[in-house]
């Protein structure tokens, strides 16, 4: 028993954990999402068994599939499509922070600037993080607690920067030029990627839309005449 419950509540954790990825504009609790999720898998065997004519050797599968796929529609896609936003918008507003560093402010006021000056999702959080810091929390505090936030490696690698050069009183510009470089070859690597994948989709679109026409065009009159 005791086994049990501490598997159901690293499950709870895992999930809370994933939950918060999505960010703070999500209502979702992972209690709510475990409970939501077994009673409509559950009230989905039942339709399926009642109101349809699936072969009861499927239903298992189909429940089992659905199971499965509303995890991953409502937890894994949105933290992926986040994570791919939030990377999209570090390396401008990392950029703006690292000039305001390099006027002479400090971290908190030049986080103030690029907060005020960059509206996107990844503002939004630095902005929760000032807010944190005014009501009594350390700014190597305050970061530790957005990394949990943030589900990017390369943006979490930029806060843990900024966080041990705080703590420990390192170059902070160094630390950011160099992460400005990293964010710089990440951002080419996916261009580049997504580039390389073209032909590919090309390829399948043709497959599904081209090769059916041409074989309407070819068997066409072949067919007219067998009507005929």
């Amino acid at each position: 028993m005791k086994a049990r419950r501490k598997a159901k509540l690293s499950n709870v954790e895992k999930l809370e954990r994933q939950i918060s990825y999505l960010g703070g504009s999500t209502h979702i609790r992972a209690t709510t999402f475990l409970a939501v999720r077994w009673v409509s898998t559950i009230l989905l065997v039942f339709c399926l068994y009642y109101l349809t004519n699936i072969s009861y050797f499927i239903i298992p599968f189909l429940a089992i599939g659905y199971y499965y796929l509303l995890y991953y529609v409502m937890i894994l896609l949105p933290i992926e499509r986040r994570r791919e936003r939030l990377e999209r918008e570090a390396l401008n507003f990392f950029e703006i922070l690292t000039l305001s560093l390099e006027s002479g402010r400090n971290l908190e006021t030049s986080i103030e600037i690029t907060v005020d000056h960059v509206s996107s999702e990844l503002s939004l959080e630095f902005e929760r993080t000032l807010k944190e810091v005014k009501y009594g929390k350390s700014m190597p505090e305050a970061l530790k607690d957005m990394k949990k936030r943030i589900p990017s490696e390369a943006i979490n690698n930029v806060l843990l920067s900024i966080t041990e050069a705080s703590l420990f009183g390192s170059s902070l510009l160094e630390n950011m030029y160099n992460q400005m470089e990293f964010l710089r070859e990440k951002r080419i690597l996916s261009i580049r990627e997504r580039i390389n994948q073209i032909p590919n989709k090309i390829s399948i679109v043709s497959v599904l839309f081209m090769v059916p026409l041409m074989l309407l065009l070819v068997l066409g009159p072949l067919l007219i005449r067998y009507i005929g």
